[in-house]
């Protein structure tokens, strides 16, 4: 299973990848479409990705749990950091039993954490592409960005959905 989830993470960060090139090509005129465009695609590849992770770990996606986790993956490395802060002790693994029992006042808080963050973080990556001017490096720029900071949410998703029921090897 672990590698097929691997090989879901390569291709997953080849599409971002190739995202963040092809919309960082265009100039300052394509900059107020190209942004937003790249911003919706690979939010949308990354939550497609995350949420693939949980479901092949044994996970159900239409959980309002594990929605809520599927959202605080987008933060990459700060996930564990705002559920700690919504007041879940978190070791380094999250069991299923202790996702299911978070109250609904704890997932509110998680769900407002989460929002600030995703809202920081593209608000940064706006401030990137503006300081790009030659097309190929901002293509270079845009497409290793999207690809590093996948690659991050990607991590963080394995850490947080944990294989349900341990394989025999």
């Amino acid at each position: 299973m672990e590698q097929g989830i691997d090989k879901l993470i390569t291709i997953q960060l080849a599409k971002c990848g190739t995202s963040g090139f092809l919309t960082g090509l265009g100039g300052l005129i394509t900059l107020p479409v190209a942004v937003p465009a790249n911003i919706s695609s690979v939010l949308f590849i990354q939550m497609r990705m995350i949420a693939s992770i949980a479901v092949m770990r044994g996970y159900d996606v239409k959980d309002d749990q594990v929605r809520t986790f599927v959202y605080a993956s987008l933060t990459g490395k700060a996930a564990t950091d705002i559920i700690k802060q919504a007041g879940v002790q978190v070791g380094q693994k999250l069991a299923v039993n202790m996702i299911k029992k978070l109250p609904f006042e704890v997932i509110k808080k998680i769900n407002k954490a989460v929002g600030f963050r995703l809202m920081t973080k593209f608000g940064q990556k706006g401030v990137i592409n503006m300081g790009k001017m030659v097309p190929l490096v901002r293509g270079v720029i845009g497409g290793t960005y999207d690809a590093t900071t996948t690659k991050m949410i990607a991590n963080a998703a394995k850490d947080i959905f944990v294989e349900l029921t341990p394989r025999l090897t």
